[in-house]
């Protein structure tokens, strides 16, 4: 019966699964639906917009020309019409000297024949004078337009041929140091791409990419090569989908297949809510405020002594902290000024960076477990492990567990990372812009632990969401280099 019911339960489990799948499947048919009911009427407007264009083109092509024409027509009847004009004056003169010739030819005295001919030789000269041949010529072919070949275009026009959808080279991509590479090739060379276009977007489902409740694509434009590097990410999801399309001069093609890239990261904040008075957490910061404590009331406790001026005495005026009004702010009280990370770990690995804001005198950083107590100190029991930088008076900086303490060599870095590998039991501390080892704690942590961090005059900015950086990684492999780093501090929690 046991056999049965867990045979059943399997059944059931994968039938829920892809009862789920069928419903994602069904979402994502119904986005392609509408998908292409909305691109198809997108396609025809843009369609409608070339060919107005096109036309537009046509019309101011055609005035043009027809504008040409007529300034050629009107140019070619001015110079007609001269030639005519001066025509008519020279028939009407030549005309004019044909009569008085004739009349002349009537005269008989020798002297006054002398006087007539040199007139007419006078009058004849400007009339011959004149060309008979035309300026201009009526013919307009050279205006003329051969259409064959942009009628042939015409009439050839079709659609772009479109680039393939490229293909993902899964193997190829990488996350890694807090920037994802992505790669892919194309199934068929294509001489005529010009560029590819990637676009991503965070996700917390594996597989393929979900239409519910997903986020926006974002979008990466005019990518030379078949490969890119995003950096400068902040990982507050477990995964991104990625996919690319290729672009020629004038068409894009359709988006591979997108992947799915795990991008998991440790995200967590300061919780407010445990830290002492005199912490002002916002944000990703936290600070040391001397005034946050403050709220304090004088009381007179037991018989008040008072002088002959009717004031209590200051020996019998004791000071008491006013009721906590920030929920459990005060749950650290004396010098413990702690505050813990709101989110713990049980498992994995973790990485946070922290960096010390301008003149921090003292500050510790490190991990405890959530059920620290209400005067610890972090470094002093057997269930918090830090390093701790003090820069009042004397410099020191030092490793700290079980209230018991390693002076480290150099000076402290600006920026710590932490990895928290509570799998392998280790817990270290880097430099943060070199990604040197400053110190490893080895320990059996019997329980989840939460990121734990004092701060004294100054404050700690924090960084989270991050991959654990690849030169750490390395470094945790090599055994030999972390046995070099422990002392005798490193213990095993009880």
């Amino acid at each position: 019966c046991i056999v049965f019911q867990e045979a059943l339960q399997r059944i059931i489990t994968t039938l829920a699964n892809k009862n789920e799948d069928l419903h994602n499947f069904m979402e994502t048919l119904s986005h392609s639906l509408a998908g292409v009911q909305v691109n198809s009427t997108q396609v025809v407007s843009d369609l409608e917009e070339e060919f107005d264009r096109l036309f537009t083109i046509l019309v101011e092509m055609k005035e043009s020309m027809i504008n040409t024409i007529k300034q050629e027509g009107a140019k070619k009847t001015q110079e007609i019409q001269n030639q005519l004009t001066q025509s008519s004056d020279a028939l009407e003169s030549a005309e004019e000297l044909l009569e008085f010739a004739n009349n002349a030819l009537d005269v008989q005295d020798e002297d006054e024949f002398t006087k007539v001919e040199a007139a007419g030789l006078v009058t004849m000269a400007s009339a011959f004078r004149l060309t008979m041949k035309p300026k201009v010529t009526d013919n307009m072919n050279h205006l003329m337009v051969d259409f064959t070949q942009e009628r042939q275009l015409l009439q050839n026009l079709k659609f772009l041929p479109v680039p393939w959808a490229p293909e993902m080279e899964v193997g190829d991509c990488l996350v890694l140091d807090n920037t994802v590479s992505v790669a892919w090739k194309m199934p068929v060379e294509d001489s005529k791409i010009d560029h590819y276009i990637l676009e991503y977007r965070k996700t917390d489902h594996e597989g393929l990419p979900r239409i519910k409740d997903q986020r926006c694509w974002e979008v990466v434009d005019n990518i030379k090569t078949t490969e890119y590097s995003l950096s400068g990410l902040k990982f507050d999801s477990k995964f991104m989908n990625f996919r690319v399309r290729a672009c020629n001069k004038a068409a894009a093609g359709e988006y591979s297949d997108p992947v799915t890239l795990e991008t998991r990261a440790f995200n967590f904040g300061f919780d407010s809510s445990s830290s002492h008075l005199n912490l002002k957490v916002e944000d990703r910061t936290v600070e040391w405020d001397p005034q946050g404590g403050k709220g304090l009331e004088s009381k007179v406790k037991g018989k008040e002594n008072k002088g002959r001026s009717g004031t209590p005495s200051p020996k019998r005026t004791l000071t008491t902290r006013s009721p906590a009004i920030r929920g459990s702010r005060d749950r650290f009280t004396g010098e413990s000024y702690t505050v813990l990370g709101d989110t713990s770990m049980d498992c994995g690995q973790h990485y946070w960076e922290v960096k010390a804001l301008k003149d921090c005198k003292s500050y510790s950083v490190g991990v405890s477990y959530r059920n620290l107590g209400k005067f610890d100190q972090l470094g002093k029991t057997n269930t918090t492990w830090c390093i701790h930088i003090n820069n009042w008076l004397q410099s020191s900086f030092a490793a700290k567990h079980n209230n018991k303490a390693k002076s480290l060599d150099g000076t402290a870095p600006g920026r710590i990372g932490v990895f928290c590998d509570l799998d392998s039991g280790q817990l270290s501390f880097y430099n943060a812009e070199t990604k040197q080892l400053i110190h490893t704690f080895k320990a059996k942590f019997s329980q989840p632990v939460v990121p734990a961090f004092m701060v004294w005059c100054g404050g700690l900015s924090l960084s989270t969401g991050m991959q654990v950086p690849s030169a750490v990684k390395s470094f945790q492999k090599d055994e030999n280099g972390l046995a070099g780093s422990n002392s005798s501090l490193n213990s095993m929690a009880q």
